[in-house]
């Protein structure tokens, strides 16, 4: 029996070849030919009004691009599809509109390479920035905007993906330099707090009330330059230290003894002598015992430096620059230390590499800070008088920690 896109030949339903294609059977008679042909028929009807349905998905949809591997899946069941019926202008069909969705497609990608190339430049121009919060947040919105944008083509994916972590990951991990720096530097300062505390206790227990007083001032001055620590650690140290001081202060009070003073020539040629001594130590290799010479040091000079003479300040400031390189250099290798658990066993060369980048960005961070302070001291103007002079002593600070660690960066840098 025949049918214009088949046949029925011993009880076996053919159809015609199309597209190249040879004749293929496709099922067989079950109960009469006429029905069989039937069923065949209704089978093609069938899988045209998918093709109907998919044509009318593509024109309603906006992201058209998202129907080409059904498109295709469909047109390649069509050639192996039992059925009844001239697949070929459905297959026709479906060619055009995978031309059509495949133009789309390039469109898209194009413009979305066009997109993240400029959210590349968004995220290159604030990897450097220090103002970590307010940064944080706009790499999260751009690398939200990123993943939102659809894909480019295959020869520019590597290249721009690259470019975007590299852009992103500089800024993160320049932020956990700093901030492992700062946790670093609070376990250091919480253990200059514990310190401080066993060096009141100490002069609490001095039965020279005079000397146990000038201790107390030392100390709580020294007190308030240490650096931040949590507040959960710092309070309870706060509280028993503060108790100290002012049982020795109350002590002070009844007694107020006096000791032998040293004439200020005397007191001038110690301080020198000291300023000499810490300078020799800069200059040396960091270690315990440099450290605790410094250390040793600064406990001598603390109570010449209430009472040293006018003509002191250049001996005074040298001290105090050269009691900082001490410290400084043994907090730079700490940091080493604690960024690279193989320090120890690189050579002298990789060392002073690993120290010279720490202290780099040591050094670009102080000036950012320092720059912080210069801008917002000349937007704020207060009545206070002393504030000026805080303000100086601050800016002073800050120019004297990054001449610090230049001298050893410099120092590193000739090794």
């Amino acid at each position: 029996m025949e049918h214009p896109y088949g046949y029925i030949k011993d009880n076996k339903v053919f159809l015609k070849g199309f597209l190249n294609q040879p004749d293929r059977i496709i099922g067989e008679v079950k109960e009469d030919e006429a029905s069989t042909l039937k069923y065949f028929e209704d089978r093609f009807a069938t899988v045209k009004e998918k093709v109907e349905n998919l044509k009318k998905d593509i024109e309603e949809n906006q992201n058209k691009g998202s129907f080409l591997m059904k498109l295709i899946h469909l047109r390649d069941s069509l050639m192996q599809f039992d059925a009844l019926g001239d697949f070929v202008p459905l297959i026709e069909d479906l060619n055009k509109l995978e031309t059509y969705l495949e133009e789309i497609i390039k469109v898209n990608r194009e413009r979305n390479l066009e997109i993240k190339r400029g959210l590349i430049l968004e995220a290159e121009a604030i990897k450097n920035s220090t103002d970590w919060k307010e940064t944080t947040e706009e790499l999260k919105n751009i690398k939200l905007r990123w993943i939102k944008t659809g894909p480019v083509e295959k020869e520019y994916e590597d290249e721009i993906e690259t470019s975007f972590n590299t852009a992103v990951d500089t800024f993160f991990d320049n932020r956990k330099l700093f901030f492992e720096g700062l946790a670093l530097q609070a376990e250091e300062n919480i253990k200059i707090y514990e310190s401080l505390v066993i060096q009141a206790q100490e002069a609490f227990n001095n039965p020279d009330a005079k000397k146990a007083f000038e201790i107390s001032k030392r100390i709580q001055k020294e007190w308030k330059a240490s650096g931040k620590v949590p507040a959960e650690k710092r309070q309870p140290l706060w509280d028993e230290f503060s108790k100290l001081n002012n049982r020795i202060f109350s002590r002070f009070k009844r007694e107020m003894q006096s000791g032998p003073r040293l004439s200020p020539r005397e007191v001038l040629s110690k301080m020198e002598a000291l300023a000499e001594e810490m300078k020799r130590l800069a200059y040396l290799e960091t270690s315990p015992m440099t450290v605790s010479q410094g250390r040793k040091l600064q406990n001598e000079w603390k109570p010449l430096s209430q009472t040293r003479p006018r003509d002191a300040n250049l001996i005074s400031r040298n001290f105090i620059f050269y009691s900082e390189i001490v410290f400084e250099k043994s907090f730079l290798n700490k940091l080493a230390l604690s960024k690279y658990s193989d320090f120890r066993d690189k050579s002298q060369e990789e060392q002073n590499k690993i120290k010279i980048s720490i202290i780099r960005d040591l050094i670009s961070r102080d000036e950012s800070e320092l720059k912080t302070v210069k801008e917002n001291s000349a937007n704020f103007k207060s009545t206070e008088p002393d504030f000026e002079i805080m303000l100086r002593r601050k800016i002073s600070a800050f120019r004297r920690k990054i001449d610090v660690k230049n001298f050893i960066l410099k120092e590193l840098s000739n090794k």
